[in-house]
């Protein structure tokens, strides 16, 4: 019900189910990414008064870093991560990466998003937790659904790929080439990854 998107590599959504409540993907750490978007799949909810808790451990470590959280009212998160390897050119740690998502009491996954807000200097140095403990779960202002979150990537890319639609065949049925889905898929990522939040906003804002 989880999947996961490192930046410039395909979605993810291989996950394992270590308990009712507790999920986990590992994936390698190379080629080298600095953004990570971790989402609710279509269709899916979690129980009502819970949050889903992002962790995250690197090769080489042996402890599992929290992230921040999403949830029914915000079903997708942008995180920045500043990894190893990402200035100088070279590569992190060889190994996997380790993600893990625990469904929790909102509680407890407020309690978490508190202590992260509260830390002066976070292991992996994000730029912004995108819940907020005093305004992720309580929003202030209403956030796009799944559904609604889904329609505007699928309109999207529509707009995008009317474009390039041609005719083909005795009836006459449009069709677009393969490449210019791969096209809007580049641009797509490129727009997520310097202005992750541009899906929750209303058009024309």
């Amino acid at each position: 019900m989880f999947g996961v998107i490192p930046a410039n590599r395909a979605c993810l959504t291989n996950f394992v189910a270590v308990s009712p409540t507790q999920f986990a993907l590992s994936f390698p750490s190379s080629p080298h990414f600095s953004h990570l978007v971790v989402f609710i799949l279509p269709g899916n909810t979690i129980p009502p008064g819970t949050a889903a808790g992002v962790h995250i451990q690197l090769p080489g470590s042996a402890q599992f870093r929290f992230l921040g959280a999403i949830g029914n009212e915000k079903p997708s998160a942008f995180f920045r991560l500043n990894l190893p390897g990402g200035t100088s050119g070279s590569e992190p740690g060889i190994g996997d990466i380790n993600l893990g998502i625990s469904v929790e009491p909102m509680t407890s996954i407020q309690a978490q998003l508190a202590a992260l807000e509260s830390q002066s200097q976070l292991p992996l140095k994000l730029s912004a937790p995108p819940i907020a403990a005093s305004s992720a779960i309580q929003l202030q202002r209403p956030l796009p659904q799944t559904k609604e979150l889904a329609q505007r990537i699928i309109k999207n890319a529509f707009n995008f790929l009317a474009s390039f639609a041609g005719e083909s065949g005795p009836g006459g049925q449009e069709v677009v080439p393969l490449r210019s889905f791969q096209d809007w898929w580049t641009k797509f990522e490129r727009r997520v990854e310097s202005d992750p939040g541009f899906l929750e906003r209303e058009e024309g804002e």
